[in-house]
């Protein structure tokens, strides 16, 4: 694949040719734009309601032919990552499955699909690229969404920044000042593992770097900018790490001392944790959700409620009522990713995604001791992590999270070797 365009130089004509390794890293940046979702707040208005618009879910078919596409020209790639991910298959299997007991069964079909292409762009990427091109892919993506949120804040501060429930914090292209804090802290992490890796680019990433952290502090998300530390700490780690054997021991050592106390201040000081975070033991309400969560768990303990498809049957006795109720307020997900699973697919889907998570754990810690993946994935897999426990974004539909986190699931199952047709 490749295009040919004519340019004019000393009076006569000659013919370059765009690689097709260039054309499919910009491909894959657009296929990550459209799920970091940064366009849909600018066309629906900040209390506007995505989920109800079928142009909006429309709008992502671009994405999906174009990741379609790019499968069926990497399908070698793309069979030997099947091959090396099973239980990630298995858990899209289940999820189609879950139709068969949901509450809502056409929701979980349309959201089933949804989540099939979600992971295919993931996998494409991961199996597409090596650890540098998948650093480039997502730090060049998340650094257009950090440039479209600062114009939108300062252009257009009534959609940028939050005038009623935070005022003066900044949303960037999103509806909430915490999905920008989340989302830029994640660049944070994609453009230093891309600082670290390519030293061609390096002042690019570290600028970008430096753009989306001024966008967690704009945010006022304490969460988030604790997330980065963490995060940060995590890839400051991988590179001591990596100075050699004494360095590596004496550095793993620090670590879990540090992760030790670090739990002990979490067990016995969590009063004094919560004040840092600007949180209260409810954690925001999230605790009352997770209890109301586990009530309605407790009727389809096996099974779950099918994909998807609690958050939106506003009918009278379905389980988002009687959420609702022992909650004592609206809920829009679990905000735990593991409750999220199992609500939604059951004790066999919880299981299965537990599995994924310790899978690529283990392969994340292999490769932070063993090769450069560990640059990304070690930090991104902390961050994540964290947010796990109070957010859902495990296996979401349209959600940029799991590209990314199945990408380097995939890439971690491959190994290091870079692909021969990677962007140079």
């Amino acid at each position: 694949m490749s295009t040919a365009f004519a340019s004019r130089a000393g009076g006569g004509a000659r013919s370059q040719a765009i690689p097709a390794a260039v054309i499919t890293f910009i491909v894959c940046v657009l296929i990550s734009l459209t799920f970091t979702q940064m366009w849909v707040m600018p066309l629906t208005g900040p209390d506007g309601d995505p989920d109800a618009s079928g142009v909006i879910r429309s709008l992502y078919f671009p994405a999906y032919g174009a990741t379609l596409v790019l499968m069926g020209l990497n399908h070698r790639t793309m069979c030997e990552a099947a091959i090396r991910t099973p239980l990630l298959w298995m858990l899209m299997v289940l999820i189609f499955v879950s139709g068969a007991w949901s509450t809502d069964a056409g929701t979980t079909e349309r959201r089933a699909v949804a989540v099939l292409f979600t992971t295919f762009a993931g996998v494409l990427i991961g199996a597409r690229f090596g650890w540098l091109g998948i650093c480039r892919v997502f730090a060049a993506a998340s650094g257009m969404t950090a440039v479209a949120s600062l114009l939108l804040a300062v252009l257009l501060p009534s959609y940028g920044i939050m005038h009623t429930l935070f005022p003066g914090a900044w949303r960037g292209v999103w509806n909430e000042k915490n999905l920008l804090g989340d989302h830029m802290a994640q660049a944070v992490i994609f453009a230093a593992a891309a600082a670290v890796l390519d030293r061609r680019w390096r002042a690019v990433w570290l600028a970008t770097g430096g753009l989306c952290l001024a966008l967690v502090l704009l945010s006022t998300s304490k969460t988030s900018l604790v997330t980065l530390v963490m995060g940060l700490a995590a890839l400051a780690f991988v590179w001591l790490v990596k100075r050699g054997p004494l360095m590596a021991i004496f550095t793993s050592w620090v670590a879990a001392v540090g992760l030790a106390l670090a739990v002990l201040v979490a067990v016995f000081a969590s009063d004094a944790v919560f004040a840092l975070l600007g949180k209260d033991a409810t954690l925001t309400g999230r605790t009352q959700i997770w209890s109301a969560v586990m009530r309605q768990l407790q009727t389809r303990p096996w099974t779950g409620f099918g994909y998807a498809a609690v958050w939106d049957d506003k009918s009278v006795w379905a389980p988002m009522a009687w959420i609702t109720k022992d909650a004592g307020f609206v809920a829009h997900h679990a905000h735990n990713s593991w409750l999220e699973a199992w609500l939604g697919l059951g004790l066999v889907g919880l299981v299965l995604w537990s599995a994924i998570f310790a899978v690529t754990w283990g392969r994340t810690l292999f490769a932070t001791y063993g090769h450069r993946g560990g640059y990304l994935a070690l930090p991104f897999m902390v961050v994540f992590s964290l947010t796990t426990l109070t957010e859902s974004v495990a296996f979401v539909y349209n959600d940029y999270v799991w590209v990314v986190f199945t990408a380097i699931a995939v890439r971690l199952s491959l190994g290091e070797d870079q692909p021969a047709a990677a962007v140079p």
